[in-house]
């Protein structure tokens, strides 16, 4: 067996790096459906215009959560606490409280923005502390469909 070359080495790495390389992807936030749209209401499905105002918006987003309990800080450089009622979502600002309601049941948590993620399958839109995947009942289950929505605090 003759050993690589140089140029099979470069051709692999160049292969491999492009293969890895993802865009980058923008938040699935979007109006609810049925009688609640931001057209006619004066409502805004932009999350920015919730975060820190006191006002429940009605911007959404639909999709899978997963729960995680390891990590000594989140990206907010916080520590991490597998018990507290935190999350990890890839946009929005960090202390933005949201609404995760399972899709299944309706059951409900509210959770606040400290880490980012999650990564990986772009259907997963958010990532729950241990102590919310335990109120929303999922944790044997490992993943769930949900809806989450920006909302004001607690």
């Amino acid at each position: 067996m003759r050993p690589p070359t140089a140029f099979a080495f470069a051709a692999a790495t160049t292969v491999f790096s492009i293969g890895c390389a993802a865009p980058a992807r923008q938040s699935n936030f979007h109006a609810p459906t049925g009688s609640l749209s931001a057209s006619g209401t004066g409502a805004s499905t932009n999350p920015a215009d919730y975060v820190g105002t006191g006002k429940e918006g009605p911007a959404r987003e639909v999709g899978i959560a997963t729960w995680y309990a390891k990590g000594k800080k989140t990206a907010s450089g916080e520590p991490f606490d597998p018990g507290g009622l935190t999350a990890a979502h890839r946009t929005l600002p960090f202390g933005t409280w949201i609404e995760v309601r399972r899709r299944d049941s309706g059951r409900t948590v509210r959770v606040r923005i400290n880490d980012r993620g999650p990564f990986g399958d772009p259907k997963r839109i958010v990532d729950l502390s241990k102590g919310a995947a335990e109120q929303l009942d999922f944790l044997l289950a490992g993943v769930v469909s949900v809806e989450i929505r920006i909302v004001s605090g607690p």
